[in-house]
């Protein structure tokens, strides 16, 4: 039976009728959803070209010929808040309950260059991350975690040079060398500028910034993945799956563009590109973003770049599940809804994942949230059957047509990027800001009208809810990070320490100098983050955004 046979048979005729007095559905993206899929929504679909196998161009299917049939995706879970000391605790936890990387958070004073004892940070140290001053803090951070056995992801960016030094000196300590060393720093200041807000300098140094890491790593630390494209943050600031495709990828083109401008080969350094993708309750819309993402960074990479390593025409990519979805009213309907994200993100081929905690919504997790939300990933990977296979939802109709879809919308996005002379100057237009924005407002009238249900917050409510017991981070670990600095201070090798930062900011002032050798030079002499970023501030100027109308 054909599709339009069955639209003109009895039963279709009246599912019909009953449809009517239903609203049409749509994905975020705007994409109608129709009643149902059939072969002929695919008659001209090319299978061999578009599909394909499992590792092989243009990786729709997954990156790898095995996927999770040769072993499951890193379970990392993002974590850290107040110290140090108390965030090393919270690590060594998750790895003995089996998580298998770090993910690291750091406090905003740290993420936008400011020392704990600044009056910039006052409020803010340890509240939303950990605090890290200096190589010391990072040296306690890892301490008793042998850097060379585990691999690291670092949610950093302006400030991204100067961790990755932190982290570099501190295995050097451990004895380790940079070959041996295995992690990501997220390293993505387009996003900052777009959709997230901790920038420090203006594009143009940033850039410089991001591009002397691609090249010092290349050398340096080929293991270590230079950047994570950050399609996550622009989700949460209320963008449409297209968008988050469309937008990611743009600012990966403008970061492959930056390096080769600054003499780098494309195989020499896109193999250790990586990206960094939401997970939200669309569940089939989610699992073809990220197969639409797949194959449209391979042709990217193959058709504009000229890239001819495989290795470089791979999107491998990280998700986080969606922050934004979590509700405070419920929070335990939080676990139910991250399950939902995690298996979108596992259908669609991760490569590693963290799992939102149910009270995220309200505070920092506790310990307890935390292991449910590894639990579930251990569940869905050992109980659940979608890994048994590579790829089981290949060829669904549905999925096919919702990844033809999305591929088509994030292009025509990535054309007008172009248009506008690319990603950099479609942020500095305000272009991104306003589709973000205007996607969000969209959405929340959706949800204030009720035409979106939000279980436990706009329908289905408990009258007196009884609150949940929330993680509190200690008033005084600002005192306690000071007091750190004053010693810091007292012990170091001042003289030396300052030698470094004059020649840090004599490298800043110049046009090509790469400035990761002088960073290190500066962690290693125990310079604060505080100090090197002033230096550069000096050097750079600091950004400011233009209204976005």
């Amino acid at each position: 039976m054909s599709k339009k046979e069955w639209e003109s048979s009895v039963l279709a005729k009246a599912l019909a009728k009953r449809a009517e007095r239903k609203p049409e559905f749509k994905t975020s993206s705007g994409t109608t959803i129709e009643r149902l899929y059939t072969p002929e929504e695919l008659e001209n679909f090319d299978y061999e070209e578009k599909l394909g196998y499992p590792g092989e161009y243009p990786f729709t299917r997954g990156i790898q010929p095995t996927m999770y049939r040769g072993r499951f995706w890193t379970m990392r879970q993002y974590a850290g808040f107040a110290t140090a000391e108390e965030s090393n605790k919270r690590y060594k936890y998750l790895l003995e309950q089996g998580q298998t990387g770090l993910s690291v958070a750091f406090d905003l004073p740290t993420q936008i260059g400011y020392d704990s004892d600044d009056s910039m940070a006052a409020g803010e140290v340890g509240k939303v991350g950990v605090a890290i001053d200096s190589l010391a803090d990072i040296e306690t951070l890892f301490d008793g975690i042998p850097l060379d056995k585990v691999s690291t992801s670092m949610t950093i960016n302006a400030t991204a040079a100067i961790l990755l030094a932190f982290y570099i000196v501190a295995a050097e300590k451990q004895g380790v060398s940079p070959d041996k060393l295995r992690g990501t720093i997220q390293n993505d200041i387009l996003k900052e500028y777009a959709a997230r807000g901790t920038y420090i300098f203006p594009p143009a140094p940033s850039m410089r910034l991001i591009t002397n890491i691609f090249e010092y790593c290349s050398k340096e630390i080929p293991g270590w993945n230079t950047i994570s494209i950050s399609g996550y943050h622009i989700r949460e600031a209320g963008s449409t799956a297209a968008q988050e495709i469309a937008f990611t990828l743009a600012n990966g083109i403008a970061y492959v563009e930056a390096a080769i401008k600054a003499g780098l080969d494309v195989d020499d350094f896109a193999g250790r590109l990586s990206f960094f993708f939401n997970a939200h309750n669309d569940l089939f819309e989610e699992v073809a973003k990220f197969r639409a993402a797949r194959r449209l960074w391979a042709r990217i990479m193959k058709e504009r770049f000229g890239a001819k390593k495989e290795r470089s025409m791979m999107l491998r990519f990280h998700t986080q599940t969606a922050g934004s979805t979590l509700t405070a009213q419920q929070p335990d309907n939080n676990i139910i809804r991250v399950t939902i994200q995690t298996l979108a993100a596992v259908l669609g081929g991760t490569q590693s994942l963290h799992t939102n905690s149910r009270d995220e919504a309200l505070a920092l997790p506790t310990e307890d949230s935390v292991r449910i939300a590894l639990r579930t990933q251990q569940i869905v990977a050992y109980e659940s059957g979608v890994a048994d296979t590579i790829d089981p939802l290949a060829g669904s109709y549905y999925i096919e047509s919702l990844t033809d879809s999305l591929e088509k919308q994030a292009l025509e996005y990535i054309a007008k990027i172009d248009e506008m002379g690319g990603a950099v100057k479609a942020i500095e237009q305000g272009y991104m800001q306003r589709e973000i924005a205007d996607s969000a407002y969209n959405y929340q009238m959706q949800v204030e009208s009720g035409e979106k249900i939000v279980v436990g917050m706009n329908s289905f409510k408990i009258d007196n809810e009884k609150p949940p017991q929330l993680m509190r981070i200690d008033p005084e670990v600002g005192i306690r990070q000071s007091e750190k600095l004053r010693k810091l201070r007292e012990t170091r090798n001042n003289a030396a320490a300052e030698a470094c930062l004059a020649a840090l900011e004599k490298a800043a002032g110049s046009e090509n100098e790469n400035l990761m050798p002088y960073i290190l030079d500066c962690a290693r002499e125990y310079c604060t983050i505080g100090e090197m970023c002033d230096v550069l501030r000096r050097a750079f100027g600091e950004y400011r955004p233009m209204e976005v109308i």
